[in-house]
């Protein structure tokens, strides 16, 4: 292994929780795992070529994820809580430090390969963390192949923590792949490492850093990612509707939807942000959340349009609202009328949440990426409210036969605030806008609302 500061040194984390008989540990399971990274690839920071040459695979998906830190901006409108919110650190317009995924894909030429030019502009994202992780899709069956770049952190450089990818939910027989850095590979600073997958169950997932686990979720290090069945692509009705996606090859079209939309559900707790961010230590056991988060954002920021990302420099286009930069993923469902939604919740906070959408009946069609169904017996509900506990998902389906606007939002009204802003709304909240039909163009991919 390549002489990183995660072999030269112990790091301060290590130290303030006197974790020094874990860093020998470290160090002997370092020297032992040594010929199985190299072989991994680990040696090489740029995986592409590692990935295409140990996979042997034409076919397939090969995706490129970049972990690090960053700022990002919760609602300024949230009152002041010195000295934890808003961060002194932060840069303008920013006040808030998070750890995050980035997808870094599209510096890969087509043969898989990354130029120096491209190199370059990967290191450059050191300290630009996006919250939530991008949404990632896989079609059933597909060979995939993910590398994960630890880029190192740019405000606590003192910190030599690796990141993994857990894949949250996935049946995976091989432990090497599955992210806990226990039985697989944690992912030193400067280094990368290339995860492979067949993904066999349709359904909605979750993936997440397993390091640290605790403080890496809470810090922003959490997305989602959906398995497309087979099924897609045939042509079945149900209710009247004619269908060609469908969230489960349910063999009778009953899954079938003409727009979907992810939400990540997770909790901000100020205080251990700002400490990550000022070198202390955390007391998790006074978890006591500030913002309450749809896909990385806080009420009325849900409802913001998607960012788009800038190829040119490898970063984010600035969106409407700078401060919004790093948090892309937007929370607003527009639909024409008649249209049926797909909506996938996924919670990787550590609170309970219950989405409520009024007006509007939601079809709980599947929990935790199992269709409910038993044999030949539907097994499907019609609810008002979905509850979903921490690490848990659901499939739920809503038919917009009607025009006008309905709020989505958690039932527990204490999650609808920012910073404890009992005045006005905030936290887990955004709208269902249903438009006449023939307003909005085929999406092309989950959270986009093209108008035609």
């Amino acid at each position: 292994m390549n002489d990183s500061p995660a072999r030269r040194g112990v790091s301060r984390r290590n130290l303030l929780t006197g974790g020094l008989g874990m860093v020998g540990a470290g160090v002997v399971g370092a020297t032992v795992l040594q010929p199985q990274l190299a072989s991994a690839g680990l040696n090489d920071p740029r995986p592409a070529d590692v990935a295409a040459a140990k996979a042997g695979l034409t076919d397939g998906r090969t995706l490129h994820l970049a972990a690090t830190d960053g700022w990002v901006g919760m609602p300024t409108d949230a009152p002041a809580r010195p000295p934890f919110f808003p961060d002194s650190l932060a840069p303008n317009p920013f006040n808030t430090y998070v750890f995050g995924f980035r997808d870094v894909t599209h510096l890969h030429a087509a043969d898989g390969s990354i130029t120096d030019a491209n190199q370059a502009k990967l290191d450059a994202l050191k300290g630009h963390a996006q919250i939530s992780a991008p949404l990632l899709d896989f079609d059933e069956m597909t060979k995939v192949r993910v590398s994960l770049t630890n880029l190192g952190l740019a405000i606590r450089p003192d910190l030599t923590d690796g990141h993994t990818v857990h894949w949250h939910g996935f049946d995976n027989a091989i432990p090497l792949f599955d992210g806990v850095p226990e039985l697989s590979i944690a992912v030193p600073i400067g280094h990368t490492f290339t995860y492979y997958y067949q993904p066999r169950d349709a359904g909605t997932y979750m993936y997440h850093c397993h390091f640290e686990d605790v403080e890496h979720v809470q810090m922003g290090m959490t997305g989602m990612l959906f398995v497309r069945p087979k099924q897609n692509g045939t042509t079945k009705n149900h209710g009247g509707k004619t269908f060609s996606r469908f969230a489960y090859n349910d063999g009778d079209g009953s899954t079938g939807y003409h727009r979907e939309f992810a939400f990540m559900l997770t909790e901000l707790w100020s205080e251990a942000h700002y400490r990550d961010a000022h070198i202390q230590v955390n007391d998790w056991t006074d978890y006591a959340p500030s913002f309450w988060l749809l896909n990385g954002r806080a009420y009325p920021d849900t409802l913001a349009d998607n960012g788009s990302l800038d190829a040119g420099s490898g970063d984010f286009a600035v969106p409407v609202d700078e401060r919004l930069r790093y948090q892309p993923i937007s929370s607003l469902v527009e639909a024409n009328k008649g249209d049926r939604v797909l909506l996938r919740l996924s919670n990787l906070g550590y609170q309970q949440h219950a989405m409520t959408l009024d007006g509007l009946p939601m079809r709980v069609v599947a929990k935790d990426a199992g269709l409910l169904r038993n044999g030949g017996t539907d097994l499907s509900f019609l609810t008002n409210t979905v509850e979903i506990g921490p690490g848990e998902s659901r499939d739920v389906l809503v038919d917009t036969d009607t025009e006008g606007e309905f709020l989505l939002y958690d039932r527990n009204f204490s999650f609808l605030t920012n910073g404890g802003d009992s005045t006005q709304y905030g936290g887990q909240m955004t709208k269902v806008v249903v438009h006449p039909a023939g307003t909005l163009g085929d999406q092309s991919r989950a959270n986009e609302n093209p108008h035609a």
